[in-house]
C-alpha cells in the first residue's frame, strides 16, 4: 500500500478566477494545497486585486485553508516575496502554484525566485487557449464577480458585473476573456470545495489612477463587502 503524503503545496492567491481555476486543477494533480498566499499593500489590502483584507480571508476560510496574506511596501517586494518563499520552505511546503496563462514575463521572474529557495513552480494553466480556459471557469461552477477594470480596455458597466456567459459574449473585440492583460480583475465567492458561497454585496463605485509598474491608466474598483448572514 503506497502511504507516500501528497507534496505540500502553497498558491500564489489572488483571489481571482484564474487562481481558482489554477487550485483545483493543482489538486487533481494530486499536490496537497492548503496554503493560500497574497502580496498585499501595507495595511492588508491585496496587491493585484485591491480587496480588502476581510474578504479574501473569509474566501479562504470557505474553502477550508490557511491564509497568508504578506505585507510589501513600495521597493520591498522581491525581498519580501523571497522571504516569503523560504518561509514556506521552512514549514515544509514544496511546489508553489501560480495562475499564470502565458505572460512569459511573469514566469521568467517567478521560476528562477522559486528555484533560489528550493520551491518547484507549478502553472496548471500554462499555455492553454484563453478562451479554452474562460469557458473551463464557467463549465467547473466557478462563480466570480467583476471587482477591477482598466477603462483603456471596458467602461465602469463592467464593474461589478457576474463573470459569465453572459459577460463573455459582450466583451469587445481585442479583450482577454481571462483579463490576463489586466483588462479586469475578479473576485471568486463560489466554487467547488467552497464549504458554501460567500454571501457578498456589490459596493460602490470608485475610480483611483494606476500606480507604477502599471501602466498610466484610470481603474474603476468595485469592491464587494460580506453580508450578515441571519441567525438560523
Amino acid at each position: 500500500m503506497n502511504t507516500t503524503s501528497p507534496p505540500r503545496a502553497a498558491i500564489s492567491w489572488s483571489a481571482g478566477k484564474d487562481s481558482c481555476l489554477a487550485w483545483l486543477r493543482a489538486r487533481e494533480q494530486g499536490l496537497n494545497v492548503t496554503t493560500f498566499m497574497t502580496m498585499c499593500e501595507p495595511g492588508g489590502t491585496s496587491k493585484s486585486h485591491a480587496l480588502p483584507p476581510e474578504l479574501v480571508a473569509a474566501q479562504v476560510r470557505a474553502i477550508g485553508g490557511d491564509w497568508w496574506p504578506v505585507e510589501a511596501g513600495p521597493g520591498e517586494y522581491a525581498a519580501v516575496f523571497d522571504a516569503t518563499l523560504r518561509r514556506l520552505v521552512a514549514t515544509g511546503h514544496t511546489h508553489l502554484v501560480f495562475g499564470d496563462i502565458d505572460l512569459q514575463a511573469h514566469r521568467d521572474w517567478l521560476e528562477p525566485a522559486c528555484a533560489k529557495t528550493g520551491l518547484v513552480a507549478v502553472f496548471p494553466l500554462w499555455g492553454e487557449p484563453r478562451a479554452a480556459i474562460a469557458q473551463e471557469t464557467l463549465r467547473r461552477g466557478i462563480r466570480a464577480r467583476l471587482v477591477c477594470v482598466d477603462t483603456r480596455w471596458l467602461d465602469a458597466s463592467y464593474c461589478g458585473a457576474d463573470y459569465d456567459a453572459a459577460l463573455l459574449a459582450r466583451l469587445p473585440a481585442g479583450v482577454c476573456p481571462c483579463g490576463e492583460g489586466g483588462e479586469f480583475h475578479t473576485f471568486v465567492f463560489d466554487a467547488p470545495g467552497f464549504a458554501r458561497p460567500l454571501a457578498i454585496d456589490s459596493g460602490e463605485q470608485r475610480r483611483v489612477r494606476s500606480v507604477p509598474p502599471l501602466a498610466s491608466t484610470e481603474l474603476v474598483l468595485q469592491t464587494p463587502s460580506l453580508r450578515a448572514r441571519t441567525p438560523p
